[in-house]
C-alpha cells in the first residue's frame, strides 16, 4: 500500500491537474475578438496602435473629418461599440480594449455612444464618444477608435483618435488626413463664439458657444467725426490691403483699444466692425472666458482671420502699480499670447475698457500688442440729436421739442437716450396714447432720475468719476491715451 500523501504533495499533484484541466477547455468564443480578427487579418492584441489627441472643442471638427475621409475613394466602414466595463471613467482606448479580448474579463459588441454638438443656426451634429470604426480602404484595413472626452467623470479631458492596422504608413496617412480636413472643415470658421470652461468633471475641459450679434449699419454708428474712419482703417480697409502688407513685410497680427465712459458705444462698434467682416472668426473673451487665455490665442490662430474681442479688459490688465492689485497670470498669458503671434497671422486684438488710466502699460502702450487707442467719448449736441433720431425710428413722435431734449440730455451716453426713448414708448403704450408725445418724454426722464446717482451713472448719465491716477512708473511710455474724465 502506497504511503499516504503529505498535505503538500497533494496540492502540487492538484494544481498540476487543475491547469492540465484549464489548458484542455475549449476557449471562450468571442465574436468580437473574432470579427476584428477577420477584418484585420491578424491578431489583434499583437498590433501596434497609433495615438493622437485633440482638445476638447475639436471633438465635431474630428467628427466631420471622419466622416469625409469614410466617404471619399470607394471606403467602406462599419462602425460598433464596446461593451466594457468603465469605459465611462474615460481612462480606457483601444489597446486596454483588445487586451481585454484575450483576457477572462468579458468584451463584447455593444451600441456606439454618442453625444450631440449645438453648432450655429440650431444645427446639432452627432459626434461619436466611444466606438470602433472598421475602415476597408482598398487592401489596407484599419481599427479606428474614438474615445472620449467625458464631461462627467474622469481625468481625460483630451479626445482621442487611435488607429491600428497591419501598415503603419497606413495608419499615420489617415490621422494625418483627419488633422487636415479637420482644419480645412473647421465647424467654427467665420461665426461669433465664446469659450467658458466646464464645471463638470475632474480635468479642465472647454465649451465653445456660437453667438448671433445684433446686425449694426454704418449709419447707426454714431461717433465725432473722423472717428469711426480711423477704426475702420485700423479693421476693415486694413483687410482689403492684407496681400500687399504681407509682400512688403508688414505684419498682420494688431490691436485696437476702444475706452471711454460706459454706455459709449464700444460694444455697439464692436458689433458693426463683426458684421462688416462677415468671413473673419469673432471670438468673445469675457466672465470666466477670460481666464482662457491661452486656448483663446490658440483657437484664433487655427482660425485666422480672426478677431478676438476682450471687453473690460482691465479686470485682468490692472496697472501693476495699483494697490493691492498684484498683476496676475491672466495678464501675462495675454501679453505672451499677442506678443508669440507670427507676423503674417491675420489676428486682430479688440479691447474694450472703461477706465483706461489703471491699464498695465505693457500692455496698452506698446505697438504690436496695441497699436491704436481711440477715445470714445460723451456725444455732443450733434450727436445727440442724431441718436435720439436712430432711437425714434419706429416710434410716431407728437410734438417733442427735440432742441429741449438735446439741451436736457447734456452729458449722457447713447445708451441713456436709448433707454430713454425705450421707456417713453412704454408709457405711451401704457397709456394707450396714438404716438410719443413730450410728457412721455419727460415722464422717462423723471423715472430714470428717480434711481438717484447711482442709476443715473448705470444708464450712462455721468461718467464715473475715478479716483485720482496712480503716479506713472519712469518707465511709463509717453503718449499713453488720456483719460476721458
Amino acid at each position: 500500500m502506497p504511503e499516504p500523501l503529505s498535505p503538500a504533495e497533494f496540492g502540487g499533484l492538484f494544481k498540476r491537474f487543475m491547469d492540465a484541466m484549464v489548458a484542455e477547455a475549449e476557449p471562450r468564443s468571442n465574436p468580437l475578438r473574432e470579427r476584428l480578427t477577420a477584418h484585420l487579418g491578424s491578431d489583434p492584441t499583437l498590433l501596434p496602435v497609433t495615438v493622437e489627441e485633440y482638445d476638447t472643442w475639436e471633438h465635431p471638427n474630428v467628427q466631420v473629418a471622419i466622416d469625409d475621409y469614410l466617404s471619399r475613394d470607394g471606403r467602406r466602414a462599419e462602425l460598433t461599440g464596446v461593451s466594457i466595463a468603465n469605459k465611462r471613467f474615460g481612462s480606457l482606448g483601444l489597446s486596454d480594449i483588445v487586451s481585454h479580448l484575450a483576457g477572462r474579463q468579458p468584451v463584447d459588441e455593444g451600441p456606439a455612444d454618442f453625444v450631440n454638438f449645438h453648432l450655429a443656426g440650431d444645427q446639432v451634429l452627432s459626434c461619436l464618444q466611444f466606438g470602433l470604426y472598421l475602415v476597408s480602404d482598398g487592401e489596407a484595413r484599419l481599427l479606428i477608435f474614438l474615445g472620449g472626452p467625458t464631461p462627467n467623470f474622469g481625468p481625460r479631458s483630451r479626445l482621442r483618435v487611435e488607429v491600428m492596422g497591419r501598415d503603419p504608413d497606413a495608419c499615420s496617412a489617415f490621422l494625418a488626413a483627419v488633422g487636415a480636413t479637420a482644419s480645412r472643415l473647421n465647424v467654427y470658421r467665420g461665426h461669433v463664439i465664446s469659450l467658458s470652461p466646464s464645471e463638470m468633471g475632474m480635468g479642465p475641459q472647454t465649451l465653445v458657444q456660437f453667438h448671433s450679434l445684433a446686425q449694426v449699419e454704418r449709419d447707426d454708428v454714431v461717433l465725432p467725426p473722423g472717428l469711426l474712419e480711423r477704426i475702420e482703417r485700423h479693421t476693415i480697409v486694413f483687410v482689403l490691403h492684407v496681400d500687399r502688407l504681407l509682400a512688403a513685410g508688414r505684419a498682420l497680427k494688431r490691436g485696437l483699444l476702444l475706452y471711454g465712459p460706459p454706455g459709449t458705444g464700444k460694444t455697439h462698434t464692436v458689433n458693426y466692425l463683426a458684421g462688416q467682416m462677415p468671413d473673419r472668426t469673432v471670438i468673445l473673451t469675457t466672465g470666466r472666458g477670460m481666464g482662457m487665455t491661452r486656448q483663446v490665442a490658440q483657437m484664433a490662430r487655427s482660425l485666422a482671420p480672426s478677431m478676438v474681442v476682450l471687453e473690460d479688459v482691465d479686470l485682468i490688465a490692472e496697472h501693476r502699480g495699483q494697490p493691492f492689485m498684484p498683476t496676475g497670470p491672466i495678464l501675462f498669458e495675454l501679453l505672451n499670447e499677442m506678443d508669440g503671434l507670427r507676423n503674417d497671422c491675420d489676428v486682430i486684438f479688440m479691447l474694450t475698457t472703461n477706465r483706461p488710466d489703471i491699464l498695465e502699460p505693457a500692455l496698452a502702450a506698446r505697438p504690436g500688442r496695441i497699436d491704436l487707442a481711440v477715445e470714445l467719448p460723451l456725444p455732443d449736441a450733434d450727436g445727440r440729436r442724431r441718436l435720439l433720431e436712430l432711437y425714434a425710428r419706429g416710434l410716431q413722435l407728437e410734438d417733442i421739442d427735440l432742441d429741449g431734449v438735446v439741451q436736457r440730455t447734456d452729458g449722457v451716453s447713447p445708451a441713456y437716450i436709448k433707454e430713454l426713448l425705450r421707456k417713453a414708448a412704454l408709457l405711451s403704450a401704457e397709456e394707450g396714447a396714438p404716438g410719443v408725445g413730450q410728457r412721455h418724454v419727460d415722464a422717462a426722464a423723471d423715472e430714470l432720475a428717480e434711481g438717484g446717482r447711482l442709476a443715473e451713472r448705470l444708464v450712462g448719465f455721468r461718467p464715473v468719476e475715478s479716483p485720482a491716477p496712480i503716479p506713472p512708473r519712469p518707465s511709463r511710455p509717453a503718449g499713453f491715451p488720456p483719460t476721458w474724465q
